[in-house]
């Protein structure tokens, strides 16, 4: 044997003097590396897609024309929201106390009935 194809004599010499009776027995499982039919209800559906897309014609198309909209605020908004910001973000520590003035007082009781009898006389 070891003439004829080579094989490193201890290589052979393992080989024929193996005993099969070491070794475990198993059960084979046959596994199915074909898809089931749900794969292959999916792949038809993909292809039959692609082949109507390829084969679609542009002059099927209808001519149409768009509007564009402009979604950007206008400047009125952005003042608005700037200042609701500027309101938001106002801090009342920075103000400054200042004492009220009464520079026009309404008259006193006295005063509106004088300037009453001074008009009924008139």
């Amino acid at each position: 044997m070891s003439a004829d194809k080579k094989v490193p004599t201890e290589i052979e010499k393992g080989i024929t003097e193996f005993d099969s009776s070491k070794l475990k027995r198993t059960e084979t499982v046959e596994k199915n590396p074909l898809p089931g039919p749900d794969v292959v209800k999916q792949e038809k559906v993909e292809l039959e897609r692609r082949e109507s897309i390829e084969q679609f014609t542009k002059e099927k198309l209808k001519r149409t024309s768009t509007q564009e909209k402009n979604s950007l605020p206008d400047a009125q908004v952005i003042n608005q929201e700037k200042t609701i910001k500027n309101i938001e973000d106002f801090n009342k520590d920075k103000l400054k106390h200042a004492e009220t003035k009464e520079k026009n007082p309404l008259p006193d009781k006295k005063t509106i009935e004088e300037e009453r009898r001074a008009s009924k006389t008139s």
